[in-house]
């Protein structure tokens, strides 16, 4: 297959039919991520980017909250087709914004059209609940399922395409105006997406994007006009949000990362692919550079070695290089501070003797050694108490940790402050249900199963946040429910009536 062609790259500010150039902000010069070469001039949204598409929101919100429920259904499903239709120029772009390789790139595109189709189908299935009982003294009380209004959503840097897909689709379906905050650092493919959304007729000021650095998420956050706060990034940035929004008494969404155990037994169904997967999964995704992937593998002691030696075997034939090449299985890290971040924690771990280095360890030799790439690694006999096994790395790292038994494994796995998701791999049922509730994570996937799906809740718990996106329950964090209760005549008082019947 042959090399994928780069593509052209455009970022503006997009505030409902306004297409800017120039922003509050300044200017973000943005490097590709595998050569540092700049591509492009980015302009960066301020407070009165912010202001403006706030206000476009409002004045199209009471409009778009009350469209026919099959009529955004219609118009979501054909932003999903779109998306779809751009799904290559979308992986070229995802190449351009984060270094992610084209066939990843590509199943992430893929990945947001099914989101988009599944909540453009509940956009006709939202519906309140009535209550009413032999004791409810002629009262008649139903609920109305009601969008907050203007939702800020500040997506994730290194995958912006599935969280646009994640957050986007659920608050649109939902009736909410959204104001998308991406990341300087990754404009393009949120750019993409937010003229897609116009050529499918979501009505001029329902969508919003605004690249921006940290002066628009602040005045996004704090913005009076903006009902609830969306975000994916990581705990120390998901604190500063809840501060701003706790002013003004203001929901959060908060998705922050996670240090995700795995825990391997002997029965595991079959080892090869628990390798296969253990390096895939954390070296292969984005190098490493994903919230919820299984970073800690915690390996029964009965096949620690045959575990450790194949894992070693398989990261070792890993192909680093360009993203647009379809025969790279590794990209680059995001940007230099990245490589120097996951360099130094490594540092740290060789010289606090806290793992021994299977693999890699270091940056890879030969003309990748200027760039931003990191060997994939492999580190076994780990301190579990040291940084390497406690702090989200976001980098090609695979750490390997011992257990004897249940109580150790649990143990081990509970044992920082993250909770975004668990992995048990083995085929006794009543050991995973056993574990299952034992295990604190958001979600705990057995065997293989997939975490992110548009049909299941995904979130986690800890300093991993809270909140959830997919399913209904992703549906919900965008509604709030009205109760209205109607009496058959008026009530001489306020206050409730009793009679002295026994309970």
């Amino acid at each position: 297959m042959a090399k994928t062609t780069a593509p052209e790259l455009v970022c503006k500010i997009r505030i409902g039919d306004k297409d800017l150039d120039h922003g509050s902000g300044g200017v973000y010069e943005h490097r590709h991520p595998y050569d540092g070469v700049v591509q492009a001039e980015i302009p960066l949204s301020g407070a009165s980017e912010v202001d403006e598409a706030v206000t476009a929101a409002q004045l199209a919100g009471e409009s778009w909250r009350c469209w026919r429920p099959e009529a955004r259904r219609d118009v979501l499903w054909r932003l999903a087709d779109l998306i779809e239709q751009n799904a290559e120029r979308f992986a070229a772009l995802g190449a351009a914004d984060t270094g992610t390789p084209y066939a990843m790139g590509l199943a992430g595109t893929l990945g947001a059209v099914g989101w988009f189709r599944y909540y453009a189908g509940w956009c006709d299935k939202i519906s309140g609940e009535t209550t009413s009982s032999l004791d409810t003294r002629s009262e008649l009380t139903y609920t109305m399922p009601e969008p907050y209004g203007v939702v800020a959503l500040i997506i994730t840097w290194n995958g912006p395409i599935i969280s646009l897909g994640m957050k986007a689709a659920a608050a649109l379906a939902a009736g909410n105006c959204v104001v998308i905050k991406p990341a300087e650092v990754t404009p393009f493919v949120p750019d993409l997406f937010a003229v897609l959304a116009r050529e499918a007729g979501i009505p001029s000021g329902v969508v919003s994007n605004l690249p921006g650095a940290g002066e628009c998420g602040e005045a996004l956050v704090k913005h009076p006009g903006i009902a609830k706060v969306s975000f994916t990034g990581g705990p120390v940035t998901g604190r500063r949000i809840m501060a701003a929004s706790a002013e003004q008494l203001k929901p959060t969404v908060m998705e922050l990362g996670g240090k995700s155990a795995s825990l391997v037994f002997p029965d595991a169904p079959d080892l090869e692919i628990v390798c296969q997967q253990a390096v895939s999964s954390t070296i292969g995704i984005l190098a490493g550079q994903g919230c919820s992937l299984a970073t800690r593998l915690v390996v029964h002691a009965d096949i620690y070695e045959q575990v450790v030696d194949r894992i070693v075997e398989i990261a070792s034939e890993y192909t680093l290089g360009d993203p647009l090449d379809p025969q790279v299985q590794v990209g680059p890290l995001i940007n230099e501070a990245a490589v120097n971040r996951v360099l130094g924690m490594l540092d740290r771990a060789r010289a606090d003797g806290a793992a021994t280095f299977r693999l890699g360890g270091g940056r890879p030799a030969g003309e990748l050694a200027e760039r931003n790439f990191v060997e994939p690694t492999i580190l076994a006999d780990v301190d579990p108490h040291h940084e390497i096994a406690q702090v989200e790395i976001f980098g090609p790292v695979l750490v390997i940790i011992k257990f004897h038994d249940e109580d150790e494994a649990v143990r081990l796995a509970n044992a920082t402050d993250y909770g975004l998701a668990a992995y048990i791999q083995s085929t006794d049922v009543t050991r995973i249900h056993r574990l299952a509730e034992r295990l604190r994570a958001g979600g705990v996937y057995v065997n293989g199963a997939y975490q992110i799906n548009s049909h299941t809740p995904f979130g986690g718990v800890g300093i991993s946040g809270f909140g959830r996106e997919g399913g209904r329950a992703g549906l919900d964090e965008f509604l709030h429910y009205k109760a209205v209760s109607i009496a058959d005549n008026q009530r001489a008082s306020i206050l409730p009536e009793y009679d002295d019947r026994q309970p």
